[in-house]
């Protein structure tokens, strides 16, 4: 997510400049088109945003998972046991 909204970021203050613009390439910057960057941002916040709801979507499965076991071990536990 902090991925998201330093490209977020980026993105904005790209709209905001009409002068010359460098991308980092290791410890060197390099001096690049606007909208060749602007694309490979763009690029970078589809990429973390496909990685946010695949993320998601695996979280629900696995708490669905766990409620399930969580019902089938409560049916198993005997009352008696409950009571402690």
């Amino acid at each position: 997510m902090i991925q998201n909204k330093e490209v977020e970021k980026a993105l904005e203050e790209l709209e905001k400049t009409d002068g010359e613009v460098y991308k980092s390439v290791g410890p060197i910057l390099i001096k690049t088109e606007k909208t060749e960057i602007k694309k490979e941002l763009e690029e970078k916040k589809e990429e973390s945003e496909l990685k946010i709801k695949t993320l998601e979507s695996q979280e629900k499965r696995m708490k669905e998972k766990i409620r399930e076991s969580q019902e089938k071990f409560q049916k198993m536990v005997p009352k008696s046991a409950e009571g402690g």
